[in-house]
């Protein structure tokens, strides 16, 4: 690692925007940026993978699946360009933990209050699904994340059954007890996943191909840092759940307020 790289979340994020340690996936965010979408054709696509967004002292971390092809993909942020994301800052906003209810670029001053966005894979995947392999490979990024975010991170909001899965066993590498068995994902679901007295060693993972890959990061233990943190389980915000009905404005609003309390966070009813 360069020793002159920035640290903290400001360094893990330009560590994530260059990493290229999928081979598919490099191959498909790249060439979409080439190829565009036609009501995108003048936009220059960012085409690599897009970090988290959000302030380093987050009390409440919401986890996505991962950016879409002409949204993140092309914005560089996450959620940010896409319906999705429309409808997750419009519910941010709503209840006064965003300061604008669009997000259509990265420099269009959107600011989130208390929370943070992020993914457990940072790639768009062609078809929108990426591999086991792939997903398991990103982890260490958001071990490395939830580390970072560990001394005041109180509640997280996790969007969808994929999501969940995948996060699970980056919150047990991170330090925090996931019950056993795992808990289901569903709707309005609320775990508490305890901190153990002596912190966990971060799960070893595989050699990345790539140095500059996930795998070169360490998550960091410190026994003051862990707290108890709160899981909630959201629909995730596809135009499948919201054009249906399965995931309605105020049942989004309704999870984001609990998480939001149960961190701390002052919310709008």
């Amino acid at each position: 690692m360069d020793s002159s790289a920035p640290a903290g979340l400001r360094g893990l994020d330009q560590r994530i925007a260059g990493c290229r340690a999928c081979p598919r996936l490099v191959a498909w965010r790249e060439e979409v940026a080439r190829t565009k979408r036609a009501a995108f054709a003048d936009w220059t696509y960012w085409g690599r993978p897009v970090p988290g967004f959000g302030p380093p002292d987050a009390r409440l971390l919401i986890v996505g699946l991962a950016p879409a092809a002409h949204g993140g993909n092309r914005t560089g942020r996450m959620f940010t360009g896409d319906r999705s994301g429309d409808v997750l800052y419009e519910a941010l906003y709503d209840v006064g933990l965003a300061s604008q209810p669009t997000s259509v670029s990265a420099g269009d001053g959107l600011e989130l209050y208390g929370v943070r966005v992020t993914a457990p894979v940072h790639c768009a995947p062609p078809a929108n699904k990426p591999t086991p392999e792939e997903r398991d490979t990103c982890r260490p990024w958001l071990v490395q994340e939830l580390g970072l975010l560990r001394p005041t991170l109180r509640a997280v909001v996790v969007l969808g059954a994929f999501g969940w899965q995948a996060a699970l066993p980056a919150f047990a590498a991170a330090g925090w007890t996931v019950p056993r068995p795992r808990p289901a994902f569903a709707h309005g679901a609320q775990v508490r996943l305890a901190a153990p007295a002596v912190p966990a060693a971060p799960a070893p993972s595989a050699p990345s191909a790539d140095p500059d890959g996930p795998a070169a990061l360490a998550a960091p233990a410190a026994p003051d840092q862990l707290t108890a943190l709160d899981l909630f389980g959201c629909f995730h915000v596809s135009q499948r759940n919201t054009f249906t009905g399965r995931l309605t404005p105020e049942m989004l609003r309704d999870v984001l307020r609990r998480a939001a309390r149960t961190a701390g966070l002052a919310v709008r009813n």
